[in-house]
């Protein structure tokens, strides 16, 4: 098949809501939930513990160094105590909206898991960063954990469209692991992911915020992103403190100062931040089996 053939197959795909799996309906009622009242939070803890799939992975995050808790957890409530109601409900959306995709069987080149590894990475990555900016720029933690585990979202709607074509762009992503991967896509696929990604998510009526994430994590620095939304830019360089780490995706490595004023990050924590990211990330590897 052709790259135009692949291109228009996957586009097709987007415009055919028989051909991608519905938002589940678990995920559509957690985005509805207002954690602001008691029957929000009642129901949030409901909502999760009727799902043994949620309800285990969330409970496994928890309980990974990464999360800093400094005693295990056994039940959601209790993880739902210990990390905060908006950063249960954001893991639990983010799970719930990848789990019809995630039933999709691995190919040659490429696995599920290693995608959640690599977007749990630069989630937590993001809140690494959050850290180091100033207060009044930070994001809510909520958003920067769903868009982090989200970003990604276009690889898996291609694996769900045509396995062979997905199976094909990692083994080129994995031969040129130095090659910026919208190039790669653009020649194998004729489309990238980043536009599959926000295609999707705008079909499932995602926050325009995070449709922004999808579409615009590799190339932020446009007009068309608003400064008001820094998490596109957020993910942006999370992934360039993590090329390559859990799936092949090369973004660069290079992170100028500009890049690091962006988010009022000093340049001079430079140093201190990658090597603390990276330690993130080796925790995660240890995690890879959970998802």
């Amino acid at each position: 098949m052709s790259t135009e053939q692949i291109r228009q197959k996957l586009t097709n795909a987007l415009t055919d809501l028989d051909s991608l799996p519905a938002m589940p309906a678990i995920a559509m009622k957690l985005m509805a939930l207002d954690l602001s009242t008691d029957e929000g939070e009642a129901e949030l803890l409901k909502l999760i513990g009727q799902d043994p799939q949620i309800s285990a992975k969330l409970i496994s995050q928890a309980n990974s160094p990464m999360m800093g808790l400094n005693r295990k957890v056994g039940t959601v409530p209790e993880a739902a105590m210990l990390l905060g109601l908006t950063r249960v409900k954001a893991v639990a959306l983010g799970i719930a909206a990848m789990s019809n995709f995630s039933k999709v069987p691995a190919t040659q080149n490429f696995a599920p898991q290693y995608l959640w590894l690599h977007s749990l990475s630069i989630a937590i990555a993001m809140n690494t960063l959050s850290l180091s900016m100033p207060r009044q720029m930070r994001p809510q933690q909520d958003h920067i954990h769903l868009a982090g585990l989200l970003h990604d979202m276009g690889y898996m709607a291609i694996h769900h469209v045509d396995s062979g074509a997905s199976d094909e762009l990692h083994r080129r992503l994995a031969l040129e692991p130095t090659r910026h991967v919208v190039e790669i896509e653009q020649e194998v696929l004729g489309i990238s992911h980043c536009e599959l990604g926000a295609q999707l998510a705008r079909r499932w009526n995602l926050p325009e915020e995070i449709i922004e994430v999808l579409h615009y994590h590799h190339t932020p620095h446009i007009d068309e992103v608003p400064l008001s939304n820094l998490l596109p830019y957020m993910i942006n360089l999370a992934e360039k403190l993590l090329p390559n780490f859990g799936i092949n995706e090369y973004t660069g490595s290079e992170i100028s100062e500009m890049e690091w004023q962006t988010l009022g990050i000093d340049a001079d924590e430079a140093d201190e931040l990658r090597s603390t990211i990276n330690e993130i990330a080796l925790q995660a590897a240890q995690m890879a089996d959970i998802f």
